[in-house]
């Protein structure tokens, strides 16, 4: 086996001392908790989102939030939408992630509740080039164990969401079924859904 040289920064690696506890992880500055997930209680480092990301994630929330709010004014329970905000999938050992969007019911803030998974109906993940692993596979194991309702990954082309894959969780076996893919160069009328609640995918409102 040939060895590193004495120079590489391989070598200046060090594993993670601990795992990382849900109290150590609620003491953190907003700063680095949003820089940051945790899974099975280590560190995971998130990049700096693209301007296009970015952009994406901020036309799915109000897209979302808008038909959020035809929901509950036709007497739907409360309902929140949120971009980059610390979702709790477990406290041991810790798992939280920052979905890219994510709905969910309106919590109680008086008790300063946490946003947990028994309160996510839908998240929502934005493929980039270094996610697809994570998002695709990881988190879709994750958000269904966790009991996330509904899933999406949604992919991007130049001139905005292009792709919308859909999951459904299946109580009995806790993993996601496809539902179907949306695809933004398909004809007809615009796309709709009537689960977690009523949305149509109006692409205009998606692009760059």
């Amino acid at each position: 086996m040939t060895a590193l040289p004495d120079d590489s920064w391989l070598l200046s690696i060090r594993p993670q001392p601990a795992r990382v506890t849900a109290e150590e992880y609620d003491a953190l500055p907003e700063e680095i908790a949003r820089a940051i997930e945790i899974v099975d209680g280590y560190v995971v480092y998130c990049a700096a989102p693209t301007p296009d990301h970015q952009t994406a994630g901020r036309r799915l929330a109000n897209m979302l939030e808008r038909h959020a709010r035809a929901a509950m004014s036709q007497g739907h329970e409360c309902l929140a939408v949120n971009s980059d905000v610390d979702l709790r999938l477990r406290d041991l050992p810790l798992l939280n992630r920052r979905p890219d969007v994510v709905l969910y019911r309106c919590l109680d803030r008086e008790r300063g509740e946490r946003l947990r998974a028994e309160h996510a109906l839908l998240v929502v993940e934005i493929v980039s080039p270094g996610s697809e692993t994570q998002d695709t596979t990881d988190k879709l194991g994750e958000y269904a164990k966790a009991g996330v309702p509904y899933y999406w990954i949604v992919r991007l082309d130049r001139t905005g969401v292009s792709i919308i894959e859909r999951y459904r969780l299946d109580r009995a076996s806790m993993l996601y079924k496809h539902t179907g893919t949306f695809m933004k160069d398909e004809p007809g009328d615009a796309p709709s859904i009537s689960n977690p609640i009523p949305v149509t995918i109006e692409w205009s409102e998606l692009q760059f």
